[in-house]
C-alpha cells in the first residue's frame, strides 16, 4: 500500500499524550497517528452511511410521526427517573 505523509500543527498537551500513549502501546508516534486517523475516518464513513439510511426511509415515506417518538421518548425518561428513585 503506498503510503503519503501528512502534517499538522498540534498543541503540546496533545502531543505529549500522543507520545505517552504510543509508548504505552509499544508503537511509534507516526503509527498511533496513522491508526488514529483510520479509525476516524471509518467512524465518519459508518456514521454517513447510518444517516443515508435514514435520509433513504424518508425519502420512501417510512417516518415515524412525531407524536409516537414523543411518548416513546417520554416513556424512556419516566422509567429512567423510577429506576433512580428507586435506588
Amino acid at each position: 500500500m503506498e503510503k503519503r505523509p501528512i502534517t499538522t500543527a498540534i498543541d503540546a498537551a496533545t502531543d505529549d499524550a500522543i507520545s505517552r500513549v504510543a509508548a504505552a502501546r509499544g508503537i511509534t508516534r507516526d503509527e498511533f497517528a496513522a491508526d488514529a486517523l483510520r479509525r476516524a475516518v471509518r467512524a465518519d464513513e459508518e456514521l454517513a452511511a447510518f444517516v443515508q439510511v435514514g435520509i433513504d426511509a424518508a425519502d420512501r415515506g417510512e417516518l415515524i410521526p412525531h407524536e409516537v417518538v414523543m411518548a416513546e421518548l417520554d416513556a424512556m425518561i419516566e422509567q429512567h427517573r423510577s429506576r433512580s428513585q428507586s435506588r
